[in-house]
């Protein structure tokens, strides 16, 4: 106990002289929070943060030293994250390659795929994307039929993906391929890695109903991925894709809370509904609230329970379905909430008489309708859920 408070003191007193001033602050925009990967360009606080942290292992502080990765114990990254949560800090790194390939690498990759990729990761050097959705295999993926014909010392890949967020920056994608057309389909997909700038690779975003267009249609044409980059076994993907999609379930549950959101939900309520002896006016807005902050909190403390058990080597089950259902739901419901309390406030678009904070919380309202599909659909989720959790019969 005592050495963990040296390292609580010895941490504080870290972040207190390393962290950039503008990192205690919500960024402005989408172009402050960090990635990584070759085709950014962040503000230079953004990169100075990025590099202090990495250089110690901290985006990725569990994850072994070998690698890069800060070797803490799960004690150790509970105390580093309640000191920058103090602190208001943002993190230095997030993406699919430190929530999602990462830690599929770490649990199922040869070490000379987790030594080629895992220190860029770490060093926020590499965007991943991921490949898995096409235009006609969505909520059943095992139908997949993007293919990869063996040539010697590589494969041979013709297909197309489609919604593969933020396809149009990322530099690597993990990518599920069929290797062999005469298998079941469950047993006939492989896992892979592949290079985005390799030629035969082009990507068109998609625009949303949001306006924005962080969803893309990946083309794959004659494209050479080096059997080398094969993760587990050749027909042997879908257990890969099965295990990574736990890690993705898990992170989208988390990915749409904002930092101190409740503080913002609690403003918004106070400018527009009114004050009334130091409460929200509107007592219906106020359970609300109350009932949408009382469901994050449950949230909050079960996906870190989650998280405790995969850090002691448990890999996520079937139960990150329900966190996928839950968080995404749940998000749906703050992003409703919102706009309102708004009122018609909450319905501009663009141009003058439209507070800027509001109009991108009506985007992020339209945008949210895509929850309930991406991932896996809330319907998907709850069957899993039913057959898999519950035990019930089809």
């Amino acid at each position: 106990m005592a050495d963990l408070e040296q390292f609580r003191a010895d941490t504080r007193q870290w972040l207190e002289k390393n962290a950039p001033p503008e990192m205690r602050t919500t960024p402005k925009s989408q172009d402050e929070i960090c990635w990584g990967g070759r085709k950014a360009d962040y503000p230079a606080p953004v990169m100075k943060w990025l590099a202090v942290m990495a250089e110690r292992g901290w985006t990725a502080p569990t994850w072994p030293k070998e690698y890069g990765g800060g070797g803490l114990s799960k004690a150790e990254a509970k105390v580093l994250a309640e000191e920058m949560a103090k602190l208001n800090l943002r993190p230095p790194l997030i993406g699919f390659g430190l929530s999602m390939i990462g830690p599929l690498l770490l649990q199922e990759g040869s070490d000379e795929l987790r030594k080629e990729h895992l220190p860029a990761i770490i060093q926020g050097k590499v965007r991943w994307c991921q490949g898995y959705s096409e235009p006609g295999s969505g909520s059943d993926l095992a139908s997949l039929q993007t293919k990869a014909v063996r040539d010697g010392d590589v494969y041979v890949l013709n297909g197309q993906k489609v919604w593969t967020s933020y396809a149009d920056k990322a530099d690597w994608m993990f990518i599920l391929v069929r290797t062999d057309f005469q298998a079941p389909k469950h047993n006939g997909i492989t896992f892979l890695l592949m290079d985005m700038t390799s030629p035969g690779v082009s990507v068109k975003p998609i625009k949303l109903i949001s306006g924005y267009s962080p969803f893309c249609e990946t083309f794959i044409s004659d494209v050479r991925v080096p059997v080398k980059n094969v993760v587990g076994q050749v027909n042997a993907g879908w257990t890969m894709a099965k295990a990574l999609l736990g890690h993705e379930r898990t992170m989208i549950a988390d990915a749409f809370k904002e930092r101190d959101d409740r503080r913002k939900i609690i403003d918004l309520a106070r400018k527009h509904l009114g004050e009334h002896e130091g409460k929200v006016a509107d007592p219906i807005a106020r359970d609300r609230i109350t009932q949408v902050e009382m469901d994050q909190a449950c949230l909050d403390l079960t996906l870190a329970r989650s998280r405790d058990g995969m850090k002691a080597g448990h890999k996520p089950g079937p139960e990150t379905s329900i966190f996928k259902y839950y968080g995404t739901e749940l998000n749906m419901r703050r992003r409703e909430l919102l706009v309102s309390i708004c009122g018609p406030q909450g319905l501009g678009w663009e141009g003058p008489g439209f507070d800027a904070d509001e109009l991108k919380m009506t985007r992020d309202w339209l945008r949210s309708r895509g929850n309930s599909i991406e991932g896996g659909t809330s319907e998907i989720q709850l069957n899993i859920i039913a057959k898999r959790v519950l035990g019930l019969p089809d």
